[in-house]
């Protein structure tokens, strides 16, 4: 009986199962038709430098321009740099926003840079905003019954902890899948099976046992045992369905899918991603940085927080200094955008091939992005003032630029976009009503992206 209700304690309540149904969505009758069912947020936490990536800025003075020159993508007139040359091959799929900033200060750190693009909500308000995943969980639930809502992959970098459920009810928080090296042929998901000694149906009989001891409840009584009941009925399902294990089982994979998305950690995240998304999960994070390994001495925070010697062959350097960039690789290197730029370009490609690009709105985030002059360092520090995201499936029209920032990308210069934007598109790209509250648990009605407006030209 002990491990039967921590199993559906832990699981159920605070591993983020809903007992909302996909039938929720019904419900926003009056907001925007639905263009996605899903949402795929590739999260690449750090600070990715929009100046080497999606916003080439070759009239830049020499001493602070990016070494990676533009080059043509499958769509006459755009441009983005050499690091994104198998991803320039499916820009027509590709929305990219050149506006992004941030209207107030307060966000120019990883911790609260992380919640602003996790939630879309300036962090510091008299409320602890939830994820956007966790209100779309609680909102609409999932389509699959095995597995939670909302998903991050893996979910144990350390910004995955800046992940908030806020004032919503601890079933709508994030099931982070942990673990260090996805690529690892041993990796798996921990907790996601029944304790030594106990088989299927002993677990089902101890199960039956306790909604016995429910019988004869008081009728004020009724509603909790209910819900709990939902609960512990999905708990059980993410513990005994074969299903919910064979979700995260990579194996199940081609080789030539999984070489078509790099061997490595970041690789396998996304392949992760579109595994879940396949299989109906409402909402999937990928947070992934690769791992150190042999191969890769030293790189023990390859995130995208380049202060310094970022433009290095390999290796940043080991000791911090006072630009505090040490741990990570140059940009240029295959474990940073070498592999993101083969993983985003196959994902793209594989999940149009399956049919799913239509119905998930795929989008790639960074918090911020980097500073347009380099520091005595050779790096770029933090900026929020101008970067670059991209969005893709859903209904969003491939081969636009929004936006535009200056000829340094120091500022925004046309199209201004904001994350409060951002959140507010996802919303309604699923078809959310924002003119309809959530309410926290005080009864204060709380409205959804209220400092934001849908970026009309992806719909």
């Amino acid at each position: 009986m002990r491990y039967q209700r921590r199993s559906f304690i832990g699981l159920g309540v605070a591993g983020g199962l809903s007992i909302r149904t996909a039938m929720t969505a019904a419900a926003e009758s009056n907001g925007r038709p639905a263009q996605a069912k899903n949402v795929l947020v590739i999260l690449e936490q750090g600070g990715l430098s929009h100046l080497d990536t999606w916003d080439p800025k070759p009239e830049a003075v020499v001493e602070h321009r990016s070494p990676y020159k533009p080059i043509s993508t499958n769509v006459p007139g755009l441009q983005f740099t050499s690091l994104l040359s198998k991803t320039a091959q499916v820009a027509d799929r590709l929305t990219v926003i050149r506006g992004m900033h941030h209207t107030k200060s307060g966000a120019n750190g990883h911790p609260t840079g992380t919640q602003y693009a996790l939630s879309g909500e300036m962090p510091g308000g008299p409320l602890e905003m939830p994820d956007i995943g966790s209100i779309i969980a609680h909102r609409m639930g999932t389509s699959c019954d095995y597995l939670p809502p909302y998903i991050m992959v893996p979910g144990n970098s350390e910004q995955a902890k800046e992940a908030r459920v806020g004032f919503l009810p601890a079933s709508a928080k994030t099931f982070k899948t942990g673990g260090r090296d996805l690529s690892d042929p041993s990796w798996k998901v921990n907790d996601l099976g029944l304790l030594a000694g106990i088989d299927r149906n002993r677990f089902l009989d101890r199960r039956d046992l306790l909604s016995n001891l429910n019988v004869g409840v008081a009728p004020s009584k009724q509603d909790a045992v209910r819900t709990f009941t939902d609960l512990s009925n999905q708990a059980a399902e993410l513990l005994t369905n074969k299903q919910t294990q064979q979700a995260f089982d990579l194996s199940d994979e081609s080789d030539n899918v999984r070489d078509a998305y790099g061997r490595g950690h970041r690789g396998q995240s996304y392949l992760l991603g579109r595994r879940l998304i396949e299989r109906g999960v409402r909402f999937v994070t990928v947070d992934v940085r690769e791992p150190e390994t042999k191969a890769t001495p030293g790189g023990f925070n390859m995130n995208w927080d380049h202060h310094d010697y970022m433009y290095n062959d390999g290796s940043c350097g080991t000791v911090r200094n006072a630009a505090g960039g040490e741990g990570r690789y140059g940009i240029a290197h295959w474990v940073m955008m070498g592999s993101t730029d083969q993983a985003l370009a196959a994902l793209i490609t594989d999940m149009e091939e399956r049919g799913l690009l239509d119905e998930t709105l795929v989008c790639f985030v960074t918090e911020f992005g980097r500073t347009p002059k380099l520091n005595r360092f050779q790096g770029r520090d933090h900026w929020v003032n101008a970067y670059s995201i991209a969005m893709a499936g859903g209904g969003v029209p491939g081969g636009q630029v929004l936006g535009s920032s200056d000829k340094d990308g120091g500022y925004v210069t046309s199209r201004p976009t904001t994350p409060d934007d951002y959140a507010a598109t996802i919303y309604e790209k699923l078809g959310l009503d924002r003119s309809k509250p959530i309410y926290t648990p005080a009864n204060r009605p709380v409205f959804l992206a209220h400092n934001g407006s849908p970026i009309e030209e992806v719909f």
